[in-house]
């Protein structure tokens, strides 16, 4: 059974009572809730069952008064944040699926012999006989980094071909001096001698085991006797380092990348934290995107939409020439495939939109007029069927 399990554990509202609640007030309810859910009278009946084992766990211990007196005293110390390195009974224990409910009560009945009292008595022994936090101490390892962020802004073509940049950053990192042991150079940390290199130590109180942090290594597992100079035996100190930062093809405005172990340093040479680098991309006054395919607006003519052209056009990796057919629409996009950003995914497409200009007032004005003259004798009219005509 889990620590956190048994923090959450209320035995109390198990057997409906109060946390004051008399030993006799508490007997009353425990027989009650027994004789509604007891197996001889809900055959076959898997809910009442589940119910029958916990109000008889939670009997035999507040039902008890010298174990509900330890109860109360460990929930109040966890609730207050303390003893956070407990486990009960050094384990866990599970009911299997040929489980004799009457087992629970043995022969004589409710914390008979070979009942349920002699389950639960032997965790609480296995707790005073040192069985606490599993019977097995655990080491506080020297803490690890902390993560770091920064910020990183690309070009547009950077950011969708992808490059690697170097980036400064100024964050504790490991020492150079003594390589992040925290010991002066030529001498090694020596094992704490009062938790033997585990980092914490036992202590019981009553029916119960608590696992503590070492107060004499402070819960490393160490000792420095003679400590770095350059890091006064922490392992860290602060610098300046370049790094450089792979982008990946493709990454797009206000994605993370992330650096495994190239955070802060951790004490004493534990694992450094991770660095996440926020990319901004900057606009790019030829092209813009949409997910993996790329944007171009090319500029065209109007007699170039009526008679068609080829045009060349730029992309990411050079120019290709696109086809543009004979009686096409202004805003039209016309698609080149596989010509667009690279990703996990696949290359995206080149997707141009005609964008119409038209000549500056004035500009080859007698040839406009006769254009215009001839479309009206050829009884051509542009809001012919148009719904606003008149």
């Amino acid at each position: 059974m889990s620590q956190r399990e048994w923090v959450e554990k209320d035995y109390y509202a198990e057997l409906g009572v109060s946390k004051t609640a008399s030993q006799d007030d508490i007997r009353k309810a425990y027989r009650k809730l027994a004789r509604e859910n007891h197996p001889d009278s809900n055959p076959g009946n898997a809910a009442a069952e589940d119910k029958f084992k916990r109000i008889s766990e939670a009997n035999d211990v507040i039902g008890d008064p010298v174990k509900r007196k330890e109860y109360d005293a460990f929930r109040a110390q966890v609730s207050s944040g303390g003893f956070s390195g407990f486990t009960p009974g050094g384990g866990s224990y599970t009911t299997t699926s040929d489980f004799d409910v009457s087992d629970l009560f043995g022969e004589g009945g409710p914390g008979g012999a070979g009942g349920f009292s002699d389950l639960f008595g032997g965790l609480f022994n296995q707790a005073r006989a040192g069985g606490g936090a599993g019977g097995r101490s655990r080491a506080q390892r020297p803490r690890s980094g902390q993560d770091v962020e920064t910020a990183l802004t690309l070009s547009f073509r950077e950011a969708a071909l992808g490059e690697t940049v170097q980036i400064k950053l100024s964050s504790p990192s490991p020492c150079l001096t003594c390589h992040g042991s925290g010991a002066r150079p030529g001498t090694s940390p020596r094992v704490c001698s009062t938790c033997h290199g585990a980092g914490v130590t036992q202590r019981n109180q009553g029916a119960f085991g608590f696992a503590e942090p070492c107060t004499d290594c402070g819960g490393t597992g160490s000792k420095i006797d003679d400590p770095c100079p350059e890091c006064s035996g922490s392992g860290v100190t602060n610098r300046t380092r370049t790094i450089n930062v792979k982008v990946p093809a493709g990454v797009q405005d206000g994605q993370r990348i992330r650096l495994s172990g190239q955070g802060e340093a951790g004490f004493r040479g534990a694992p450094s934290g991770d660095l996440y680098v926020t990319v901004t991309v900057q606009k790019d006054a030829v092209f813009d995107r949409d997910g993996s395919d790329l944007l171009v607006d090319l500029p065209v003519s109007y007699p170039e939409l009526v008679r068609g052209a080829q045009v060349s056009v730029p992309t990411l990796t050079g120019r290709v020439t696109v086809k543009i057919p004979a009686g096409s629409r202004a805003d039209q996009i016309l698609r080149v495939r596989g010509r667009g950003i690279a990703s996990k995914s696949g290359t995206g497409d080149l997707k141009v939109t005609l964008r119409v200009v038209t000549p500056p007032a004035g500009m080859a004005e007698a040839e406009l007029v006769a254009y215009d003259d001839a479309l009206r004798a050829a009884g051509f009219d542009p809001r012919s069927g148009w719904a606003g005509a008149t």
